[in-house]
């Protein structure tokens, strides 16, 4: 059996891009993704897209040559720090290659990343009930955010436009 390879995304070449859209359709299919399916003209555009943001960078664990993990990260900027950090929009492993380690190594390169381009801090956000995401990333040392525990710890919110 080969070993787990991470490598960072071309978003401009075709298998790298086919890769990407095939693991994040999987994980928008998953219920912890929402269950449904891409839309088309999402799918089409999202490389070309993210190839235009200077701060993205995606990695995809290759095991056999076959894509099996994704994580998607947008660099941001800390005001508190004045410096960027790293925010993990999207992670996903297949169902049949999760527990594997793979999530762990996915995270291992977004830090890695983050630590090149001088980020402060990695952020991410997961549903509360998903618990194996929770647990992993906990491994990996996330903690809820809070500036002051009596304030309370941060929510995540959303309005569609």
């Amino acid at each position: 059996m080969s070993a787990l390879q991470i490598k960072r995304v071309d978003y401009l070449d075709g298998p790298d891009a086919q890769a990407l859209v095939f693991l994040l359709d999987a994980y928008a299919q998953d219920p912890m993704g929402g269950g449904d399916a891409l839309q088309p003209e999402a799918a089409a555009r999202l490389c070309s897209d993210l190839a235009r943001i200077a701060g993205a960078a995606s990695f995809i664990a290759w095991l056999e040559d076959k894509p099996v993990g994704l994580i998607n990260c947008l660099e941001g900027y800390s005001t508190f720090k004045a410096k960027p950090l790293l925010n993990v929009h999207d992670i996903a492993v297949l169902a049949g290659h999760r527990g594997q380690g793979v999530g762990q190594a996915l995270l291992k390169a977004a830090q890695d990343h983050a630590h090149t381009r001088g980020c402060c801090k990695l952020t991410l956000e997961v549903l509360s009930g998903n618990a194996p995401a929770l647990a992993s990333y906990k491994r990996f040392g996330f903690a809820q955010y809070e500036l002051n525990p009596a304030a309370g710890q941060a929510q995540f919110m959303q309005k569609w436009l």
